[in-house]
């Protein structure tokens, strides 16, 4: 994939989520997917934080489209890699955020990692709390 390829994407995924429009979203992802998130440990109270297709990536997706009426994404920037890009946004809360994902032949995603701020996902918490860093 291109930086020009992924800049593309990256604008039509966001272009996507502000119009609400879950097919469009959906379509973006192959029927097989690693879709990665620590709030999918919070929302869905799977440890693991993965989804496996699609069919349960609409279903999470439609809980994030409910509960969120005014969500808006904004696009930062794409960084690229050697098997895909990351992409940085701000989400609704004004969060920086970011999302790797890997593509098929097809264009269709079929392994996204989303990573978050400490405080979007835990709350105002100290590092020394999140189990994130030990003690040398």
């Amino acid at each position: 994939m291109t930086f020009e390829d992924a800049t593309d994407f990256a604008h039509d995924w966001i272009a996507a989520w502000n119009a609400h429009d879950l097919d469009r979203i959906v379509g973006h992802y192959a029927q097989e997917i690693e879709f990665v998130s620590p709030l999918i440990v919070e929302r869905l109270g799977d440890a693991s934080g993965t989804i496996h297709n699609r069919d349960a990536l609409r279903e999470y997706f439609g809980i994030g489209l409910n509960n969120n009426p005014a969500l808006r994404f904004a696009f930062k920037q794409v960084l690229m890699g050697v098997r895909g890009f990351t992409l940085i946004y701000e989400n609704a809360r004004g969060v920086q955020t970011a999302e790797y994902f890997e593509h098929n032949a097809e264009g269709k995603v079929t392994r996204a990692i989303c990573c978050y701020t400490l405080t979007f996902c835990f709350g105002v918490v100290p590092y020394h709390q999140t189990g994130f860093l030990r003690d040398a």
